[in-house]
């Protein structure tokens, strides 16, 4: 028999929580991801939707979360019954009796019935939190369970029950970690890293991006991350100029440089880890010139990282540090203060260099949830989790620079936890400096001795 992967009180507390922040006489409607089609009849491995873990640590499909603070059983789970033949081909099912058991919930029910029971717990409740627009079929059940709501409150004139998003509700409460999350992410970065110093040390020229995929899935795997927090890229050369290389399928050229991003997911929570460095151990002085720039441009972004901060602020400054690094090199001319005008970064000229934010929100999801507004302009907190990760990005078709500095995408990523008076760079063991780097690359690659290159 499976048991929670985590103590359930720890989610009695969070609905606790929960509780706090919802309307007066409310529920919460959670429902569990879809199992996806990978091909044919084949489906993709299952992962649980965030917040349905987040609130209850049950990992099985074809689930519903409803949460009724204050009534008799606040907390009902639907789930799947046992069915012996169905698990002889899929593996354990808690059930009905064995979830109420294991997860120390109020009640539960065959997920069949969900249609059913649904209508009548929440008919006499002043609005259903539930968030729209993930997954049509999904909606169309909450519609239909809706519709039942109006027929059951007949001419009361009460008229539709009010629909709430539940995503920045629950989000709100992910963005500020608890004590048992920020170790949680301790781990899940420790794994990263460890994960990448073996990368480093297996990267040389001939091999293929793929194998190193492999190699870091090995490695988090066999240090207890269940998978990679986000699809991994591994990009050799001007692939590293993708912001979001997928294909990870290419041989690496010897005096080029390659650019890894990969997290490892802990009990979900995941790290988010990038590093650059030459695939043959050497940086050539053009790589030298814009590396260094942009790690002085990360490590004073680090240090500036405490409650207070935005990230409206750390992108007006990654803004200034790149412009002054390709003023330097000669990619941009003119005047400084021309360059970095515009009301947007977006309008600034080192933005075709570096086409994205400084960072994001860091948990459960690698871009996690919490309200950062629009213009970026709310502030850090002691407890939350962040990235920082300023990049250069210059294509080897792009005529206009000097051709030392095509083809060359340098990002450096690490992962943050917002203290009371500053920070925990959770990542800083996972190495970044140019010596470190260089007396780590390819200090292991014997671990491809015999396999088949090309």
């Amino acid at each position: 028999m499976r048991k929670p992967l985590v103590d359930p009180k720890i989610f009695q507390k969070r609905r606790d929580q929960l509780a706090k922040t919802m309307q007066d006489g409310s529920a919460l409607v959670l429902m569990s991801h879809p199992e996806m089609i990978r091909n044919y009849d084949v489906h993709h491995p299952y992962r649980q939707n965030t917040d349905m873990f987040y609130l209850t640590g049950f990992e099985e499909s074809q689930s519903v979360l409803v949460f009724i603070p204050g009534s008799e059983n606040p907390t009902t789970l639907f789930v799947k019954k046992k069915d012996p033949t169905m698990e002889t081909w899929e593996g354990f099912h808690f059930g009905v009796d064995g979830a109420k058991e294991a997860f120390q919930v109020d009640q539960t029910f065959p997920i069949d019935e969900l249609e059913e029971r649904l209508p009548k717990m929440i008919v006499d409740c002043s609005a259903v939190y539930y968030s729209q627009n993930h997954h049509y079929g999904q909606d169309e059940k909450i519609n239909g369970v809706l519709r039942k709501v109006r027929a059951l409150r007949g001419r009361s004139g009460e008229g539709n029950i009010p629909l709430m998003d539940s995503y920045p509700l629950i989000g709100e409460l992910r963005v500020i970690k608890s004590e048992f999350e920020q170790n949680e992410m301790r781990s899940a970065c420790k794994i990263s890293s460890e994960a990448h110093i073996e990368l480093m040390r297996a990267t040389r020229p001939g091999i293929n991006e793929r194998a190193l995929h492999g190699l870091f899935i090995k490695e988090i795997k066999q240090r207890g991350a269940a998978r990679e927090g986000y699809g991994t890229i591994v990009a050799g050369g001007n692939n590293a100029v993708t912001l979001h290389y997928v294909f990870n399928d290419c041989d690496l050229v010897d005096g080029e440089m390659i650019l890894i991003d990969a997290g490892a997911e802990y009990h979900y929570y995941t790290g988010d880890i990038t590093r650059t460095y030459p695939i043959n151990g050497e940086f050539s002085a053009a790589q030298r010139k814009l590396y260094e720039g942009v790690l002085k441009v990360q490590k004073n972004l680090v240090d500036a990282v405490k409650p207070g901060t935005t990230f409206k602020d750390l992108n007006e400054q990654m803004a200034e540090g790149l412009t002054d690094i390709l003023l330097e090199v000669g990619i941009l001319k003119g005047d400084r203060k021309k360059l970095l005008e515009g009301k947007t970064n977006a309008e600034k000229a080192y933005f075709k260099f570096c086409p994205h934010g400084v960072g994001h929100f860091l948990g459960s999801d690698v871009h996690d949830a919490g309200k950062s507004k629009k213009d970026r302009s709310r502030p850090l907190e002691a407890g939350m989790c962040l990235t920082i990760e300023p990049g250069l990005y210059i294509s080897k078709d792009d005529t206009d620079v000097a051709a030392e500095f095509r083809g060359i995408g340098i990002r450096i990523e690490d992962n943050l936890l917002v203290t009371p008076d500053g920070n925990e760079n959770m990542t800083a063991k996972c190495p970044k400096e140019i010596d470190d780097l260089e007396s780590l690359i390819g200090s292991n690659s014997d671990i491809w001795a015999g396999a088949v290159t090309e």
